[in-house]
């Protein structure tokens, strides 16, 4: 090693040193066990570090206690607007496996990136917004002791008169707000807020989305628990246009996930499945006019709940990573086929065209 330096000459065994310990504190970050949110802080910056041709880190929000909101982009720098894919996770605090899971899908992506294949040829149309952390103020609370350790609101103070803290994030958006599955108790794990948006992180999705939403061709929100992959909408007077499209593309996420660890996920719409809702941020993107959204709960069926043992973070992230991707690639390859079907239909116009001029010459 020391000879090999030398030869190298001082830069490029400075740069050589950096990589190596760049790969060292990678290696050092333990997927496999929860994090707090300033060592889940530390990783995003570490990964743009390690990653600054294909990462770029951007705040688009901040709490009601004035922490940042940060995502995680991933893509080729091609100086143009390309697609997206949404994706979050951590809207509510005590689903500690759903950061964990947004960790695992930079990482994984990133991986498969570096390996080629697939993956590089993504990379060229489609860029991934990530949140590891949205509630990032409940999620610091949630770490607090184990009074706290079920903490699911935002960490807002109620309306004049209330002696409880927080709103529920995913009752808070802009889609059919404060109809059904929801609480008008401001101390209820389901209040909805004193409006729709009234909650900063909120907000701040709505706002970053929503400003590129013809971007946008998938909208992920990643929860536990219960092992099901919701459609739009959690309003049972409505049905999505696209409904049968997002249950063909939902089963085969199902599939693939069932494949890797032989967990079950029921798919279906939050009436039909598990309950009316409305509010959530699935039903907002899919109401602003992303086709595709979905919401994830993860691991498990009840049997610890909220409180998923950590040896179960890497089936849990694997088989999760399996449907998100199978989503992914579907999107993916939709938009391919409509962006090549102009193309396409020019092409045979100018055929058609070529063969009658060519018809009326040899007829001359």
């Amino acid at each position: 090693m020391c000879s090999m330096l030398a030869f190298l000459g001082p830069l490029a065994a400075m740069l050589l040193l950096q990589t190596a310990a760049g790969a060292v504190g990678r290696a050092s970050y333990d997927y496999n066990v929860y994090h707090p949110f300033n060592e889940i802080d530390d990783w995003m910056s570490q990964i743009l570090m390690d990653n600054p041709d294909m990462v770029s880190m951007e705040r688009y929000g901040r709490t009601y206690q004035k922490r940042d909101i940060n995502l995680i982009k991933i893509g080729e720098r091609s100086g143009e607007m390309k697609k997206a894919i949404w994706m979050d996770c951590g809207i509510h605090a005590r689903e500690w496996i759903a950061p964990a899971f947004c960790q695992y899908f930079i990482k994984q992506v990133l991986q498969e990136y570096r390996k080629g294949g697939k993956m590089v040829e993504m990379m060229k149309k489609l860029d991934f917004y990530v949140t590891p952390v949205l509630n990032v103020d409940g999620y610091v609370h949630s770490w607090l002791d184990n009074t706290t350790r079920l903490w699911r609101k935002s960490r807002s103070p109620g309306p004049p008169g209330c002696t409880c803290e927080g709103t529920d994030l995913n009752r808070n958006f802009n889609a059919t707000w404060g109809t059904v599955g929801v609480s008008t108790n401001c101390c209820a794990e389901t209040y909805g807020g004193t409006g729709p948006l009234s909650e900063p992180e909120a907000a701040a999705v709505t706002r970053y989305v929503g400003q590129r939403k013809e971007d946008f061709l998938c909208f992920l929100t990643i929860h536990s628990y219960g092992q099901l992959i919701l459609v739009p909408y959690g309003n049972p007077n409505l049905t999505a246009p696209n409904y049968q499209e997002l249950m063909t593309v939902g089963l085969g996420a199902a599939d693939e996930m069932k494949k890797v660890h032989g967990k079950s996920y029921k798919v279906g719409t939050s009436p039909d499945i598990l309950y009316p809702n409305s509010g959530s941020s699935r039903d907002w993107a899919r109401l602003s006019g992303i086709p595709f959204s979905f919401t994830f709960e993860l691991r498990d069926n009840g049997t610890f709940g909220f409180l998923l043992p950590q040896d179960q973070i890497q089936a849990a992230c694997e088989e999760a990573y399996s449907g998100a991707m199978h989503i992914v690639r579907y999107v993916h390859s939709k938009q391919l086929n409509a962006a090549a079907a102009p193309a396409a239909a020019a092409a045979s116009l100018w055929a058609a065209l070529l063969a009658t001029c060519v018809t009326a010459a040899l007829a001359l």
